[in-house]
C-alpha cells in the first residue's frame, strides 16, 4: 500500500529526463525568409500598374503582371526583388523592385510550433529575440491539464536535441529564469498532467 501510495505521489510531480534548456540561443544575424502564404507589396517604381499585392501560393511560387512562376517561399525579399528587376528588364528599362512582407508566416522549417496542452496550439513566425514567453503569450498559456513543468523543447537546428522547460513556473508562478530564448524550427511539447 505504502509503495502505491509513493508511486502515486511520485507521478503527480514533474520529472523531466533531458537537461534545461539553455538560457541563450544565439540567433545573430537571421534574416527573415519568405514563406508560403505570406502577403507581399511589390512595388515597381514609376510603374503602378505593375506593382501589386500578392499572396505567395501554397506551392512558393508568385504571379505577376508580365513574371510568372517566380519562387518566393525560402528567399529573402530583397533577394526576389533583384531577380523581379531582373525578369522585368525585359520589357521595361530599368526597372527598380522592392518587396515588402505584409503578413508574415515564415518559411515552414523556422516556425515555431506548440502542441499539446497549449491553450492554443500553433505555429508561430520566429522574430529575433524571440523568447519562451513570446510563443506562450501567442499560444495563450496553458490548459488546466497541463503538465507545464514536463514541457520538453526539440531544437531542430540541433538534430532534434530534446530540452526541459519549466512552463509552470514561467507562467503560473513568474519565474523568469525559466524563460529561455527561442531558435528556428524549436518545437515545444506540452504534455498532460497525470493528476
Amino acid at each position: 500500500m505504502l509503495g502505491a501510495l509513493l508511486l502515486a505521489v511520485a507521478g503527480c510531480g514533474s520529472f523531466n529526463r533531458y537537461p534545461p534548456a539553455p538560457a541563450v540561443a544565439n540567433t545573430p544575424d537571421h534574416l527573415y525568409k519568405i514563406g508560403a502564404l505570406d502577403t507581399l507589396n511589390i512595388v515597381v517604381w514609376r510603374n503602378p500598374d505593375l506593382s501589386t499585392s500578392i499572396t505567395v501560393r501554397p506551392d512558393g511560387r508568385i504571379s505577376l503582371p508580365l513574371v510568372e512562376n517566380l519562387q518566393a517561399a525560402g528567399r529573402q525579399p530583397a533577394d526576389l526583388s533583384r531577380e523581379i528587376e531582373q525578369a522585368l528588364s525585359k520589357f521595361i528599362r530599368d526597372p527598380v523592385v522592392t518587396v515588402i512582407v505584409n503578413n508574415f508566416q515564415g518559411v515552414s522549417t523556422e516556425q515555431i510550433r506548440i502542441v499539446g496542452e497549449a491553450t492554443r496550439p500553433q505555429a508561430v513566425a520566429f522574430r529575433q529575440n524571440m523568447t519562451l514567453l513570446d510563443v506562450m503569450i501567442q499560444a495563450g498559456g496553458l490548459t488546466d491539464f497541463a503538465d507545464g513543468n514536463g514541457a520538453v523543447l526539440v531544437r531542430g537546428s540541433e538534430q532534434g536535441k530534446q530540452y526541459s522547460l519549466r512552463l509552470k513556473d514561467l507562467i503560473k508562478r513568474g519565474d523568469i529564469s525559466a524563460n529561455v530564448e527561442i531558435k528556428p524550427g524549436d518545437i515545444i511539447i506540452v504534455p498532460q498532467s497525470w493528476f
